[in-house]
């Protein structure tokens, strides 16, 4: 077929055009081979055609599947593609990798080596490519691959890695550089431990350093705890931790906010005495840097990173390693991954924002311990005393670099050359009382200028400092005897609420804050997440942050020293942001095995009986956990939660229909808690209730309770009697079909359940069921049909000739089986196996709200 165009009265053959129409290249197409067609189509000069060629070649593949030698023909055009001038081309033939890839794994006999010969190489080529489509596409394919293990280990090692490894040189492309150090990063858990020492480890120390392209070192941040993870302690240790202090301190803000979001994982790595010796104050650092956005990662790791410190055997509970104990709250991110909000812009308001040279930075000893870890200063690190709070050097140098520790602890051992204490000498306590002297003429210095956020950072440093240099109580005590209760508060002029705590004696406030398990700076940090103060100047939802990882943090410190958070978890649950309160709610089960059952009375009830009267979306916590929580209970103490079960029913919506659906799961569950009588007496009523609920799914799971409440009360004849007359007169005899059906369902899964014995059933189920086969409703009368023939006939009980309950269960089949309703009839005469109850539910239901 064609058409004929430029045909006039007056023209003759030879001036009429035929233009072919599609329909005779789709003719033409059609008598071609699968290879004809590539051939033809992959040097054709228009680009969409070539497109097509890259899209269409697993298609190709599978049709000559069966001829090797054309599979390698195939394969060999593969190769022409990927050499495509047009960057669209080369993108739709990287896409098309992984998947051929897969064919050819699947296919290895007909087409062997066919993967690592062709395709690889063109994966590994591309991930240099100039255009940015077509390296993104390649670094993803290979990253499939990888995952799907398509790429033999010997070729990882000697085709890929190096390749990356070269990408990552000092003179390579700066896009090209951060990307492949990002792929060397996502490989490394993939390759494991032996590939990444060896052939990726160097580089990537070398790019942490790397002083021009501060977005290699955010990369290399960001995914420097799966590298630790990866090498292990001992080389974390050795070559990583030195790395990761200098990218602590980093002038770029973003690369230290990467650091402090991934520093779990980091100390997850390490031992515990680097943990506490040298991590701590690094984090210390990271809590108190001049950029509000690193104090906010860092502050939602600080729970996670105190996690670490924890000890199997010290909480008495089993400890997941490698997971934090937070909330488990639905939908709710861990509290690393809550910062969804686009990244703020670099700010350099002042040249605080920037740090020196990381070169420059020693790694600063524990600040609960200084005393025995007392690093010495070069000279030329060290500041005169005169200089030292020149306004130049305050407002110029870097919090990060200033490590006090280290530098007060140096030049108070100046001082006290010049000077020594007669009734002290050279004593190991002379040292720290000239270091709180220091500390506290710095922060008297700081007090003019402690309404600017960041000075009140340097100022939560320096008395988190402050109160670790010593360990020693009666030096504690001399510090804090001439002050008044509120002291502590006039030094941060209201504003720092780690030490302003002004209902205690310093007796008290010592016993409620004091501790040996982790650093005492890193809980005074934790505890000042509560201040209202922190809000404004770093997050606003920091207690939100602080409640999610609570579990966790008093794990770590155990039982014995929940004293040290008892005041910040009652300051949680009386929160004014109900998302607060709702965190607690979901943990609070968790947290109620860390504690025990002494101090979860004492303690845990209290804000249990009032999260019971909040907000429906706090509510739902406590009921979600409802059993995990009352079982930690003495028995008395969890008889008085069987008078409150009733309020569970009265929501702020009445809408809420999965409310009660969870309440119905969690009645099942409580049945075990409780004796048979309390069960009659108090979950009896509220399971009646949830049968009628207008909703199918509450329903269906209150049958289920109303049968396992069958089954607990069957022991008890009386009680047994008196549950199922009610339940007959409620539902057999209801008046509304709904409810009919509803006892049909329950007396469907007693027998499937076995929650009472037959000849109970019998007794007292089986005369009313079978009066329903003459209920005016068709949907009664098939789930009757299904109960019969599923569920009694099943059972050999009542097929026995001389059961007295044999002749009434036939003549009721035999009813059923002339039904007027096909439906009725049709499941009364067949027996569906297939068909379950939940099925039944499905089918012969009403409205589902």
């Amino acid at each position: 077929m064609s058409l004929i165009v430029g045909v006039d009265d007056y023209s003759s053959e030879s001036d009429i055009i035929i233009i072919p129409s599609a329909l005779d290249f789709v003719s033409q197409d059609e008598m071609l081979t699968p290879l004809g067609r590539l051939d033809k189509y992959v040097a054709s000069e228009n680009i969409f055609n070539r497109q097509m060629v890259a899209r269409s070649l697993l298609d190709t593949l599978k049709a000559v599947n069966e001829d090797e030698r054309d599979c390698i023909t195939v394969l060999e055009r593969v190769g022409r593609l990927a050499d495509d001038s047009e960057p669209t081309v080369r993108a739709e033939l990287m896409e098309q990798v992984p998947h051929i890839a897969i064919f050819c794994q699947e296919n290895r006999p007909s087409i062997p080596f066919a993967f690592s010969k062709y395709l690889l190489p063109i994966v590994v080529r591309y991930l240099a490519d100039q255009n940015n489509q077509v390296r993104k596409t390649s670094q993803a394919a290979l990253l499939v691959l990888l995952e799907q293990e398509l790429i033999e280990r010997g070729d990882i090692e000697t085709l890929v890695c190096p390749v990356l490894v070269d990408l990552t040189a000092p003179d390579s492309n700066d896009d090209v550089k951060t990307e492949a150090m990002a792929i060397i990063c996502k490989m490394a858990p993939m390759v494991g431990k032996d590939i990444t020492e060896r052939l990726f480890l160097p580089r990537f120390c070398e790019m942490c350093c790397d002083c021009r392209m501060f977005h290699v070192r955010k990369v290399c941040a960001a995914n420097f705890g799966d590298i630790c993870s990866v090498v292990g302690g001992d080389a974390t240790e050795e070559l990583l931790l030195p790395r990761f202090f200098q990218l602590c301190s980093d002038n770029v803000w973003g690369v230290r906010k990467a650091c402090a979001e991934c520093f779990m994982t980091v100390s997850s790595s390490t031992s515990q005495e680097v943990r506490r010796t040298k991590l701590s104050s690094l984090f210390i650092s990271l809590i108190s840097d001049p950029s509000r956005w690193v104090r906010q990662a860092a502050f939602q790791s600080l729970g996670q990173f105190i996690s670490t410190f924890a000890s199997p055997n010290s909480v008495g509970h089993y400890f997941r390693e490698g997971e934090v104990v937070g909330a488990r709250e639905e939908e709710e991110a861990p509290s690393g991954e809550t910062e969804n909000e686009p990244q703020p812009p670099e700010k350099h308001t002042t040249s605080n924002e920037k740090d020196d040279s990381p070169a420059d930075i020693s790694e600063p000893s524990s600040l609960s311990e200084p005393v025995e870890e007392s690093p010495s200063v070069s000279p030329q690190d060290s500041i005169p005393e005169q200089e030292l709070y020149n306004s130049f050097h305050f407002w110029r140098m870097p919090i990060a670099e200033m490590d006090l520790d280290i530098e007060l602890l140096q030049h108070g051992e100046s001082c006290q050359q010049e000077s020594p204490s007669p009734s002290h000498g050279k004593t190991k306590a002379s040292a720290p009382v000239l270091d709180r002297k220091q500390l506290e003429e710095l922060i008297e210095n700081l007090e003019p200028h402690i309404d600017d956020p960041d000075v009140k950072a340097q100022v939560e440093v320096l008395t988190a400092a402050l109160r670790a240099t010593t360990m020693d109580s009666h030096l504690e005590d001399a510090f804090l005897e001439p002050r008044d209760n509120h002291s502590d508060m006039e030094i941060s002029h209201g504003d720092d609420s780690e030490l302003s705590d002004s209902s205690f004696s310093p007796e008290d406030e010592k016993k409620s804050k004091h501790q040996d398990v982790i650093p005492q700076a890193l809980l005074d940090q934790y505890l000042s997440m509560t201040d209202p103060s922190r809000a404004q100047t770093v997050d606003m939802e920091i207690a939100k942050h602080c409640a999610y990882s609570l579990p966790g943090v008093a794990m770590t410190l155990g039982r014995q020293n929940w004293h040290c958070l008892r005041d910040t978890y009652e300051t949680l649950a009386s929160d004014m942001q109900w998302k607060v309160r709702r965190t607690l709610a979901f943990s609070i089960h968790e947290l109620a095995l860390i504690l025990g059952d002494q101090l979860t009375a004492a303690d845990l009830v209290p804000i249990f009986n009032s999260f019971l009267k909040d907000l429906d979306e706090v509510r739902v916590g406590v009921l979600k956990h409802l059993y995990d929580f009352l079982k930690l209970l003495h028995q008395e103490t969890r008889r008085k939660y069987l008078y409150q079960l009733q309020e569970f029913l009265v929501t702020d919506n009445s809408r809420n229909w999965r409310f009660r659906s969870e309440l119905a799961e969690q009645l099942v569950l409580l049945l075990e808690l409780y004796s048979g009588q309390d069960v009659y007496d108090y979950l009896r009523p509220l399971s009646f209730s949830l049968c009628t609920d207008r909703v199918s799914s509450v329903r269906w799971t209150s049958y289920k309770l109303v049968s396992e409440i069958i089954r607990k009360v069957a022991s008890c004849q009386v009680l047994l009697a008196d549950f199922l007359s009610e339940l007959v007169d409620k539902f057999c005899h209801s008046h509304k079909w709904s409810g009919r059906q509803a006892f049909t369902f329950v007396c469907q899964l007693v027998i499937e359940d076995d929650c009472v014995s037959l000849e109970q059933f019998s007794e007292h189920l089986l005369a009313p069921l079978l009066q329903l086969a003459s209920d005016p409703v068709a949907n009664v009368r098939v789930l009757l049909a299904k109960t019969i023939r599923q569920s009694l006939m099943e059972r050999e009980y009542f097929l026995h000739s001389a059961n007295s309950h044999q002749e009434a269960l036939e003549q009721t089949l035999v009813a059923l089986q002339m039904d007027l309703d096909k439906d009725v009839k049709y499941f009364a005469s067949v027996h569906p196996g297939s068909t379950r109850i939940s099925e039944d539910a499905m089918s012969t239901t009403s409205s589902t709200y």
